[in-house]
């Protein structure tokens, strides 16, 4: 269970703190099931309640500065995340998505990274598909880096790529 102070992924909401561990007089509610009050970190306006024992949005603590900077040294072992079905790769994507795991955001990255270099050598464009699903894991990967680490948001590429090439000379 979160303790009221904990940021939080919730879903794809990204970072919530939790405001709150209460229960709620609902009319369909029952009295002594307990709610996080949550407040997403973009968007402070906006109060999210569910359920402290709901499996069905993923919530997860957010990654630790030692996790986060483990996994950026683990990128160049994740494997991408290929789909050579045209058909099935954004129903993957979704899923993948979903999971809210750091590491599948990467395979999902890499993928696409690897399928627009692929695109671009064969004169061809990128799909709107992969440019939606790229963009997103990087939002979604780039924001948990960025408020884990306090590196600036538009500053995480660069800061993953030195930090890549600095384990390399090691």
């Amino acid at each position: 269970m979160f303790e009221i102070g904990d940021f939080i992924v919730y879903g794809n909401n990204g970072i919530c703190e939790v405001k709150d561990v209460t229960t709620i007089s609902m009319q369909n509610a029952p009295k002594d099931r307990l709610y996080y009050l949550l407040s997403p970190l973009h968007r402070k306006e906006s109060k999210i309640f569910t359920p402290v024992d709901s499996g069905k949005t993923v919530m997860r603590a957010v990654l630790t500065k030692e996790e986060a900077n483990a996994l950026i040294d683990d990128i160049p072992e994740i494997e991408e995340l290929w789909v050579s079905n045209d058909k099935l790769r954004e129903e993957k994507y979704k899923e993948t998505m979903r999971s809210c795991d750091c590491r599948d955001w990467i395979k999902i990255m890499k993928a696409l990274y690897l399928r627009k270099q692929e695109r671009i050598a064969l004169g061809k464009k990128t799909t709107a598909m992969d440019d939606r699903y790229l963009r997103m894991a990087e939002d979604y990967l780039f924001s948990e880096l960025s408020f884990v680490l306090g590196v600036p948001r538009d500053e995480m590429e660069g800061y993953i790529t030195r930090r890549m090439a600095t384990a390399d000379m090691h």
